[in-house]
């Protein structure tokens, strides 16, 4: 049986297992786009129930800490790993919010609760992902349970039946398995649960030291090795290549890690029967080329000065904390009818917003996720009986969906618009006359309406889409698809814009963001108009967003 006190451990130790592992996690994350990294959306997720957890007593009972740490993780889920996180523990707080203690069937109860939750919670659950994992991880706890009820062997079940799970996903995702990594959602579950069965078996709860360096996990092999190593700087250069091995070559990949250990440090070699993959820090990259070459030809190579992106991340950090903080947000008496709330990033675009009417813009977006509890109190700092919620983003829509359960004072009403564009559109679309859902079905159905393209930069190397894709690549979107690739963004913008335009194209709208110049959007703006045969009308917009180049509205 397990009481409060070993409850609260296991979660703060499985907290402390992915937050380790937090990097590890985001490297699986196949989408080239910058966003808010699975690793990361899950680690503060459940860093919020810890914090919780921290503020009962040191001997608490179960209801104490279900009561403590399920709706902490509600409130802070961030993402859609992090809503489906918080989600499948929501069978602790429906199950055990009298228990004195739970036993091995009861957790298997509870974790179903999840589950199921969970799955209903997904418009279009996928399989291959962070739900299969937890569903597959349920389905064995119950069959074992039938033999044994005893708490630490039902748990090893779960663990079990996750990696298990965890090990197929690119067999049931395609894009998963062309990448050659398995899902980074079941990835950090399984941490998870691994963190809280140190607890159920050894009473031992997982560590984690914000300085200390991730271990390498054999399991994934392959991923981008250098963000397993953040201690000082030693050597300047992170290097890092893969090497199509020759078969003609005799040499031992172990050879070449000693060769490199005599030249850095942090030295990763990693290799199968067709590839070596090497990771090192060092001041004479050319020598770790030179080492690498002998086993056969370069597939990939990376160079990096981690001296200047040290002295440039600290001065970033630096300007942040200087910063004045944002004063938090207080709860307002409902007395207007409608209020609006959006969510979005960059100076100009959230001006935009206020100006269409929003009563508060969240700052947020692509990677910075706003998590449930902060959408909440936005909405609670609306004036208004009917508030509707515009969260602009896909990876925003669930946590902004968590808090209707929230508010208990006015009605919410979350319209999923997943773009900036169709924000715009929705919020314009709204007329006072007709009923909250039929605005909702009209707000929701003139975000449909609107085209979106989005020029921004890729994050990683990646195969997405059909594209091989390097790191700073340009990449072109329309309506989340990748359409294309460009080296220059104002190139980007300008073929963009002329594949989303038809005839009947009426409106188009250019938001240009931090980093393009006034200049430089007239230019895209005046050859955009030279192609146009239609003569639709182009609005510039100054919104200095941050991660896309330049959004484009085309109505």
């Amino acid at each position: 049986m397990i009481n409060g006190i070993q409850l609260k451990n296991a979660i703060i130790s499985g907290a402390n297992n992915i937050l380790k592992n937090k990097n590890l996690v985001n490297e699986l994350n196949i989408f080239p786009v910058p966003d808010g990294d699975t690793g990361t959306n899950m680690s503060m997720t459940i860093s919020s129930a810890v914090s919780a957890l921290n503020e009962v007593s040191d001997n608490p009972t179960v209801s104490e800490t279900v009561k403590a740490f399920v709706p902490a993780l509600l409130r802070g889920a961030r993402g859609n790993s992090g809503v489906i996180l918080s989600i499948l523990f929501r069978g602790f707080v429906k199950l055990f919010s009298e228990s004195e203690t739970i036993s091995g069937s009861d957790l298997v109860n509870a974790l179903d609760v999840g589950v199921k939750a969970a799955y209903g919670a997904v418009t279009k659950p996928t399989e291959g992902t962070m739900l299969t994992v937890a569903r597959l991880a349920c389905e064995r706890a119950q069959r074992a349970v039938k033999m044994n009820n005893d708490t630490t062997y039902i748990w090893e079940e779960v663990c079990d039946g996750a990696h298990e799970a965890l090990k197929i996903t690119p067999d049931l995702l395609p894009v998963l398995k062309k990448a050659g990594v398995v899902d980074a959602g079941g990835k950090g579950l399984c941490l998870v649960f691994d963190g809280m069965l140190s607890v159920f078996k050894n009473s031992e709860i997982i560590e984690y030291n914000a300085d200390e360096m991730p271990s390498i996990d054999s399991d994934d092999t392959f991923r981008n090795a250098a963000a397993e190593f953040d201690g000082d700087i030693t050597f300047t250069y992170c290097t890092e290549f893969i090497v199509k091995r020759n078969k003609l070559c005799k040499l031992r990949p172990m050879k070449l890690r000693e060769r490199l250990q005599k030249i850095g440090d942090c030295v990763v070699v990693v290799d199968d029967d067709d590839i070596i993959k090497v990771h090192v820090h060092t001041e004479n990259p050319g020598k770790a080329l030179e080492e690498g070459i002998k086993y056969g030809q370069f597939l990939t190579v990376k160079v990096e000065n981690m001296k200047e992106q040290h002295r440039v991340a600290a001065e970033k950090q630096k300007a942040k904390e200087s910063a004045p903080e944002a004063a938090p947000l207080e709860a307002k008496y409902p007395e207007e009818e409608v209020g609006f709330v959006a969510v979005a990033a960059g100076e100009g675009v959230i001006n935009l917003f206020k100006d269409l009417g929003c009563d508060v813009v969240i700052s947020g977006g692509q990677t910075m996720n706003p998590s449930t509890e902060k959408i909440t109190e936005a909405i609670l700092a609306t004036p208004a009986k009917i508030v509707y919620v515009l969260p602009n983003n896909k990876n925003i829509i669930m946590s902004a969906q968590q808090s209707v359960s929230l508010v208990k004072d006015r009605t919410v009403i979350i319209v999923p618009t997943k773009t900036i564009a169709q924000g715009a559109s929705a919020i314009l679309a709204h007329n006072p006359d007709l009923s909250p859902q039929e605005n909702a079905e009209v707000m929701t159905e003139a975000a449909s309406k609107v085209k979106t393209g989005q020029v921004t930069f890729a994050a990683r190397d990646s195969e997405f889409g059909g594209f091989k894709i390097k790191e700073n690549d340009i990449l072109a979107l329309s309506d989340g698809k990748l359409l294309f690739t460009e080296k220059n963004p104002l190139d980007a913008a300008v073929n963009l814009a002329k594949k989303l335009i038809t005839k009947e194209t009426e409106f188009i709208t250019l938001i240009y963001g931090e980093g393009v110049s006034s200049e430089q959007a007239e230019e895209v703006k005046s050859r955009i108009e030279k192609s146009l045969k239609n003569g639709a009308e182009i609005t510039l917009v100054d919104g200095k967003q941050p991660i896309y180049h330049f959004i484009i509205s085309v109505e």
